[in-house]
């Protein structure tokens, strides 16, 4: 009898075995995809200009001076000034419009809520360089262009994404955690401030760290802006200009990179627990 047990208890062990090979192995697998071109990119930072992108993968020297050398070439912390600029502004921005207009398109009832919407979700799917001429034009006509200001003042008026995103988190929460606030006297803009905006908190910094990484990365926007006034460049729009003077010099540009990355794998890293939460949107339990 126990014999026969163990018996028709081996298949099931067998792929139970199976299973946890090939889920690991396909996580592994994953993995080294995204993790080989970062380690690639480490190594030819700290290779010598002769070594640099040729058949040798492994540095013959170590030259961490690279790191120290791409200041020299280039002014690094005015363009990081102006990105982190660019990046927080524009975060702080969003947040203060989208939150409202979030929670007006989930919790308000008013004519017209569906047509405002479906004209966010629209906009949300509306390429940016559609709008690029008459934008540049308004912006222009203002005296603006040459300035970061083109870029961050926009996300103080609307974001579709951000508007989109906050409102499918905000809609989690339950309406009667808002109908309470409104029986005890509050406001809306106190039953914003005071119930809805500590339950989603999740959602909000997942947002903004989405919009801090777009931002960050923007090479488009400066582009069209500060092309012609180097003084206010971002790191993207200076990485491509620095591999453009130093086309040879792969290692620096490299360096560059691995610099520039940095601050966006440490405000993940610690940001990482309430990104995940925000973007299950999982809101309020039970």
């Amino acid at each position: 009898m126990t014999a026969a047990v163990g018996a028709r208890r081996r298949p099931f062990a067998w792929r139970r075995a199976l299973d946890w090979v090939a889920v690991h192995s396909l996580g592994l697998a994953l993995g080294l995809m995204f993790t080989l071109p970062i380690v690639f990119v480490f190594l030819t930072a700290v290779m010598s200009d002769s070594q640099a992108f040729t058949s040798e993968l492994w540095p013959r020297e170590w030259h961490w001076g690279n790191f120290g050398e791409v200041f020299e070439q280039a002014p690094l912390l005015r363009y990081f000034g102006n990105s982190m600029m660019y990046s927080l502004l524009a975060t702080a921005g969003m947040v203060l419009s989208s939150v409202p207009a979030a929670y007006a398109l989930a919790k308000l009832r008013w004519r017209g809520r569906n047509v405002v919407f479906l004209l966010v979700v629209g906009a949300m799917m509306l390429p940016p360089q559609v709008v690029a001429v008459p934008l540049y034009d308004t912006w222009s006509s203002l005296g603006l262009t040459g300035t970061l200001w083109p870029l961050i003042a926009p996300y103080f008026l609307f974001d579709a994404f951000s508007i989109f995103l906050l409102r499918q988190f905000i809609l989690t929460i339950p309406q009667s955690y808002v109908d309470a606030a409104r029986v005890d006297g509050c406001t809306e803009l106190q039953a914003l401030l005071r119930v809805v905006v500590p339950m989603a908190r999740p959602g909000i910094a997942a947002t903004a760290l989405f919009c801090f990484l777009y931002t960050w990365n923007d090479y488009f926007g400066p582009l069209l802006y500060t092309s012609e006034k180097p003084d206010q460049w971002t790191l993207s729009l200076a990485l491509s200009t620095f591999k453009g003077m130093h086309h040879v010099q792969w290692n620096l540009a490299m360096a560059v990179t691995l610099l520039i990355m940095v601050p966006a794998v440490v405000l993940f890293a610690f940001a990482q627990r309430s990104f995940v939460k925000g973007i299950t949107f999982t809101g309020v339990k039970g």
